[in-house]
């Protein structure tokens, strides 16, 4: 109960001696989940300015990782699928060394190829019976991380299944969230909040 206690007096006294400081608000819809950013700034303007700075930073991810847009790397890697290497970016390559130790560590109950398995399913709404049991064997067929081949020297990622897929999931909005989070540390913005859900 102390800390309580502690931690209020000290949130009080920082706004009130930074007064002109105010929390600024925006809820939208990025990434196909909803983000609530929130920034502490001394005017609305550098309020609205650093939270489209976080959208930008959002978006930016979203378009290295998407597996819905045709042009990210995250889609030039699965449409290569059982053909060929794909070079990326050392941001995509770490991301996806990352999930690979995941995987390891969760003895792949955490696996990026379960994208592999988004052809059989809907989650919109649309299916009105259940995929055969041949259909979900043949999807499962193509999910396993040891599949995943990454080459540091060369920065390249090969998936070696034809119909093989990544996707990043609930992982890739936590890590856009943490990304925009720490940009706007980097720009010195006292306190905020990023979040995905």
């Amino acid at each position: 109960m102390k800390v309580k206690y502690t931690f209020i007096i000290l949130f009080l006294f920082l706004f009130s001696a930074n007064a002109q400081f105010k929390k600024y608000d925006k809820t939208l819809k990025l990434m196909g989940s909803r983000f609530d950013i929130s920034v502490v700034a001394d005017s609305p303007g550098n309020g609205e300015k650093y939270i489209e700075i976080a959208i930008s930073e959002i978006e930016r991810i979203e378009s290295i990782i998407s597996s819905w847009d045709k042009k990210s790397e995250t889609s030039l890697i699965n449409q290569n699928a059982g053909i060929q290497p794909v070079k990326v970016s050392r941001e995509l390559f770490d991301l996806i060394n990352r999930s690979l130790q995941i995987s390891k560590i969760t003895e792949g109950a955490f696996d990026i190829s379960y994208a592999s398995m988004d052809r059989i399913w809907n989650f919109d709404g649309s299916m009105t019976e259940m995929p055969s049991a041949e259909a979900i064997k043949k999807s499962v067929e193509k999910v396993g991380y040891e599949n995943i081949i990454l080459n540091a020297n060369d920065q390249t990622v090969f998936l070696k299944s034809k119909g093989m897929k990544i996707g990043f999931g609930a992982e890739g909005k936590g890590y856009a969230a943490d990304k925009a989070k720490e940009l706007l540390q980097k720009l010195g913005v006292k306190g905020g909040l990023v979040n995905a859900s």
